[in-house]
């Protein structure tokens, strides 16, 4: 029985659109052309940040904001319940893990989008994105489009680092080819290897998962060759960075945590998707609570060389209040 629900699980995730064909694969052709100049700085520092002060930040993903009517993979009320509960925690910024929209070339996605978020606004705190494969669903051009026009702040990039006080920001696009030669590739490299000196901690956002469950493994195929490849890269350069290092990838509508060679490795795509069931954890999963669905968001609090991480799942998603519990808690501590 546990077998045929996994078999029934793989095909709910090989179904969904645009959920693993085509993601994170390098165009068919490139032009052959020299290399270009990688820019080895930030692309943004944020200089209301400073490296001594306290930073409190929320990172989560998945939600597929679109009409609340369509209540076939989304659930609106989770999502809008969680939007505006993100925002009440009045963070210094957000990090989103991608499929943000339900479909990434409607405008009307957008702008629910837009609506359901209007709380964070209040406060005028930054929000930094990935860019997702829903992003990018039905019409790839359209959906870049929307999604840099919904984030000006990114004037244009679609990948890109940026620097908050002790921490960096580092987003990746799936979208784009990622191997070493690519512009994309080379990229990463050089952010990797000039961190700025005080940069304590390195989050490094990417839509597609570079460490997953065993059941994920075996359903869907993932990670992808693109996240291995960026995962490998990552972990030769480790042992020389100064920073402490997670990566937040989304995709999986769940919650998994992973340690693997000095990286902490974190799932966050509860932000409203259809829920996926994890019907067991491997033994490298850090998080082995078996409650479903998990809904939920991430805390992260920096401060005196620690970063603290909650994990909040809604409690129970069908009831007529809907409130948060404390499900996961860790502690990655500074380098030096």
């Amino acid at each position: 029985m546990a077998f045929c629900r996994l078999i029934t699980l793989g095909v709910l995730y090989l179904s969904l659109p645009g959920a693993i064909a085509g993601i994170g694969q390098a165009p068919a052709a490139e032009n052959k052309v020299k290399p270009a100049k990688v820019d080895k700085k930030p692309t943004f520092v944020l200089k209301q940040f400073s490296p001594a002060e306290p930073l409190r930040l929320i990172a989560y993903g998945d939600m597929r904001f679109t009409d609340p009517s369509i209540t076939s993979g989304t659930n609106p009320r989770v999502r809008q319940w969680l939007a505006e509960k993100i925002g009440a925690e009045r963070p210094q910024a957000v990090l989103l893990t991608g499929d943000m929209p339900f479909n990434g070339d409607q405008k009307s996605d957008w702008e629910e989008y837009q609506r359901e978020t209007a709380s964070w606004k209040a406060d005028g705190f930054p929000v930094f994105p990935t860019m997702g494969n829903h992003e990018i669903y039905h019409d790839r051009e359209k959906g870049i489009a929307n999604y840099l026009e919904n984030y000006p702040m990114l004037e244009g990039h679609k990948y890109y680092s940026a620097v908050l006080g002790p921490v960096e920001v580092l987003s990746l696009d799936e979208n784009q080819n990622v191997s070493a030669h690519s512009e994309q590739g080379r990229w990463f490299v050089a952010q990797l290897e000039h961190l700025p000196r005080s940069v304590e901690f390195l989050m490094i956002l990417y839509h597609l998962p570079w460490v997953a469950d065993t059941q994920t493994q075996l359903v869907a195929s993932l990670p992808t060759k693109d996240a291995i490849e960026l995962r490998t890269v990552l972990e030769a350069h480790v042992n020389r960075m100064h920073a402490k290092v997670l990566v937040f990838n989304g995709h999986i509508h769940n919650y998994e945590r992973f340690e693997r060679h000095d990286v902490e490795y974190i799932i966050t795509g509860g932000g409203g998707a259809v829920p996926y069931p994890i019907l067991f954890r491997g033994i490298h999963d850090l998080y082995r609570d078996k409650g479903f669905p998990v809904y939920h968001y991430l805390t992260l609090e920096v401060r005196d060389h620690q970063l603290h991480g909650v994990m909040w799942k809604v409690i129970d998603p069908d009831a007529n209040n809907l409130n948060v519990e404390q499900k996961d808690v860790f502690t990655v501590n500074a380098k030096h």
